[in-house]
């Protein structure tokens, strides 16, 4: 591929310095992480030291109990009732919940992508850059998935220590990350981003208003809410096998968006409505 990466850098450098700059487009990559990554789990981790073991019903966990694979139902055994809470939610319930980070950083940063420079006013000189159609989406991607996929490592990082310095005392020893988590964060994560990025770049370069692009882009939520109550209510279990499987049909999907948003975008149709 004989692209200018010189000048798809320099686009890439100016939309970062422009994030930073834009608090509606980088206050939500910091707020909301903190609320699912921190407060959340904080109180989950919490909320057994603060009740009678008879006041939790495992009962409750059954379903999700018997989807886990053997080595896991292992790993439980010789855990009070209320540490088998804590490990089970901190290790599992809350692991398609993680898959909100990137999908929504990515949909933030690729819905600022066209969407935000037509309300800066920016976009009529972006588009006369040397640089062809292909490379100027491409280049947009790549501004959101660097971004992206830092936030999703550093979620995962203070995700492991809000739960094990939080849960250590209680439970007595670090819980977390088990197994399956490995290929959730760098394997599913990914996948996650780039089709988000796929569908809400394409979308950001036919909306009028960030605003527009990002809530057109909120449908996409909808098969990780699928994954959240089917691993809750004992449908299935993320393991590592189901977790590349979706992995690979995700980066199939994500792969195939980009190809088709990079050849269908137009800069002669999106001066056109400006």
């Amino acid at each position: 591929m004989n692209w200018n990466w010189r000048a798809m850098r320099a686009i890439m450098r100016k939309d970062l310095k422009q994030v930073f700059q834009n608090k509606m487009v980088w206050m939500p990559m910091i707020v909301l992480p903190a609320i699912f990554l921190i407060v959340f789990p904080g109180v989950v981790v919490v909320l057994p030291t603060l009740l009678r073991p008879s006041d939790l019903e495992f009962d409750d966990l059954t379903p999700m109990l018997k989807q886990l694979p053997p080595q896991f139902q292992t790993m439980l055994k010789g855990f009070s009732i209320p540490q088998q809470f804590t490990v089970l939610a901190a290790n599992f319930l809350f692991a398609p919940m993680f898959l909100i980070i990137p999908l929504m950083v990515s949909s933030i940063l690729g819905a600022d992508s066209f969407a935000g420079e037509k309300e800066r006013k920016t976009l009529e000189g972006l588009l006369y850059t040397p640089v062809s159609d292909t490379e100027l989406f491409i280049a947009k991607v790549l501004t959101a998935l660097i971004p992206a996929m830092a936030v999703n490592v550093a979620s995962f990082v203070l995700y492991g220590l809000v739960v094990n310095l939080g849960g250590y005392r209680f439970v007595g020893r670090i819980f977390f990350p088990t197994v399956n988590w490995w290929p959730l964060v760098f394997w599913v994560g990914p996948s996650v981003s780039i089709a988000g990025l796929g569908a809400t770049v394409l979308m950001s370069s036919k909306a009028k208003t960030f605003m527009e692009a990002q809530q057109a882009s909120g449908m996409l939520v909808l098969p990780i809410v699928f994954l959240m109550i089917g691993q809750i209510t004992g449908l299935f279990f993320l393991g590592v096998g189901l977790e590349m499987a979706i992995g690979l049909f995700v980066w199939a999907i994500g792969i195939w968006l980009i190809w088709v948003g990079s050849k269908t975008f137009s800069r002669g149709e999106l001066i056109a409505r400006i």
